[in-house]
């Protein structure tokens, strides 16, 4: 029963309600790069479209088939991604990674609201979830980067 009750404390208001709030849902007409990640753990899926310009995110969309903690980071990621470069975003994958996997500090600002996410610790099966925005959103800017060189 203990086990129950931490993954309702998991799946708290603020989650759910982070989950019902994400920004630019949908696809991109002509995106510069698109990019998707599917966990097999959970099938969870997220595809993302990037508009970049000198570098930087000028539009982003994306279509989010995941639990409502991969929700909730595709809130948080997509409130902030507007206007960041390529760096900014492999950053703040990496810092929220290390808070995921080894109980890390939580990312830097813009990200402080990912803290949110920290129940997610102890349970790895839902890591790949949560990742998947940002992972697909790396991948893209990867793909970016390379028609531009």
């Amino acid at each position: 029963m203990e086990n129950q009750k931490d993954l309702i404390k998991l799946y708290s208001t603020k989650i759910l309600g982070l989950a019902s709030d994400m920004p630019h849902v949908g696809r991109l007409p002509n995106p510069n790069a698109s990019a998707t990640r599917r966990s097999s753990l959970c099938g969870s899926k997220v595809t993302v479209d990037i508009i970049f310009k000198n570098g930087e995110i000028i539009n982003f969309a994306q279509d989010v088939k995941a639990c409502a903690l991969g929700q909730a980071a595709a809130t948080i990621f997509g409130r902030q991604i507007i206007g960041l470069n390529f760096s900014q975003i492999k950053t703040v994958r990496d810092e929220l990674q290390k808070m995921l996997k080894f109980a890390g500090p939580v990312p830097k600002p813009p990200f402080t609201e990912f803290e949110i996410l920290t129940p997610a610790v102890d349970y790895e099966n839902r890591h790949d979830s949560i990742m998947l925005v940002l992972e697909a959103t790396a991948d893209a800017c990867e793909i970016a980067a390379s028609t531009v060189a």
